[in-house]
């Protein structure tokens, strides 16, 4: 991304460009680019898109998440104007796909992906590090995980990143109540 600052005066906001004075309010305008965005990006519609291996219905990604999240080598292939899905199926080890046949495997990304990973250590929190092993001992040791709250506080403080961070491209938040419902048998 590149960033640009500019600061101009009232004068000059009035088309009057004399040099500012003393008691000119001043005013700061921030603009900012991102070089990794397509300049003509095609409007797409939201059609129903089924996984290419499972039938499932794919979830709408959007292509930052896939940036993010996929080794180099995949990365390299990804059509990045495409309308790409996920796959949410546990047992698919498809993760995203497109219409046009083009999909990405677990194997494809530099994290696992939750659900479709049954490695304790695999996060349900991606931002904070909170794993099935981790919130099962939190779970255990208090009776009720701390999770839910100390993720809230982060998400309220803007600390959140899931869209980069979590293959779901979404808050993790209800995947973490999920699990910890399971923990609890209610």
């Amino acid at each position: 991304m590149r960033y640009a600052l500019c600061i101009i005066s009232d004068s000059q906001q009035r088309n009057n460009f004399r040099k500012p004075k003393m008691g000119d309010s001043l005013h700061m305008e921030v603009v900012v680019e991102d070089c990794c965005a397509t300049k003509n990006s095609p409007v797409t519609v939201d059609t129903e898109i089924n996984c290419p291996q499972c039938g499932h219905k794919g979830k709408g990604i959007k292509i930052i998440t896939m940036k993010s999240l996929l080794l180099p080598e995949a990365l390299a292939t990804l059509e990045a104007d495409g309308d790409y899905r996920m796959c949410s199926n546990p047992e698919c080890q498809v993760v995203y796909f497109n219409g046009k046949g083009g999909m990405y495997r677990t194997q494809d990304l530099k994290v696992p992906v939750f659900p479709k990973s049954d490695d304790p250590d695999c996060p349900i929190c991606y931002c904070f590090g909170w794993t099935r092993r981790k919130l099962k001992a939190d779970h255990d040791q208090v009776g009720q995980s701390t999770a839910v709250h100390e993720i809230s506080e982060h998400i309220k403080a803007g600390r959140c990143g899931c869209e980069v961070n979590n293959p779901e491209g979404s808050c993790c938040l209800g995947n973490v109540k999920k699990y910890l419902t399971s923990l609890s048998g209610t």
